[in-house]
């Protein structure tokens, strides 16, 4: 693969000292760089795709009158804490599970 090379980057000392102070043994400025540039890509593609899948909920909710409350989000987000905080317990057995 060809590769190219990015313009230099000016930033103020402080920001230099503390990226080279984070570096893991072995890896130098430049890697520490090109992973931060490749991390934000991926992140802005992922904000992207969510904002896009968001907005067409939005749009396929609009048009088929199916969507679901805030309050029956709420709620049902009130019983899964419940069930993870049970189940942190050894013995116990959440109420909506229990015969």
């Amino acid at each position: 693969m060809k590769t190219a090379t990015f313009p230099s980057l000016r930033v103020e000392q402080e920001l230099q000292e503390a990226a080279e102070q984070s570096l893991h043994e072995g890896e130098t400025l430049s890697s520490f760089v090109e992973q931060s540039i490749r991390e934000s890509i991926e992140r802005r593609r992922y904000q992207r795709e969510f904002l896009a899948r968001g907005l067409a909920s939005r749009e396929d909710a609009k048009r088929t009158g199916n969507s679901v409350s805030s309050e029956a989000v709420l709620r049902l987000e009130g019983m899964l804490a419940a069930a993870k905080s049970a189940a942190v317990r050894p013995g116990r057995i959440p109420h909506f599970y229990a015969s």
